[in-house]
């Protein structure tokens, strides 16, 4: 692998990718509005979809 040029960006950026990806999933949880969390956690429950 050292003889490929420029090969060491490769994974520095899909750590970042990773990272950021992360990062906005928490921030979007953390933010979400309680009503949509209750909904969300009933939907297993929720027999009127069958």
């Amino acid at each position: 692998m050292e003889s490929i040029i420029g090969i060491e960006i490769y994974p520095i950026i899909s750590f970042l990718i990773f990272f950021l990806f992360f990062i906005g999933v928490g921030i979007y949880v953390f933010t979400m509005r309680k009503q949509d969390v209750k909904e969300f956690e009933n939907i297993p429950l929720d027999n009127q979809n069958l």
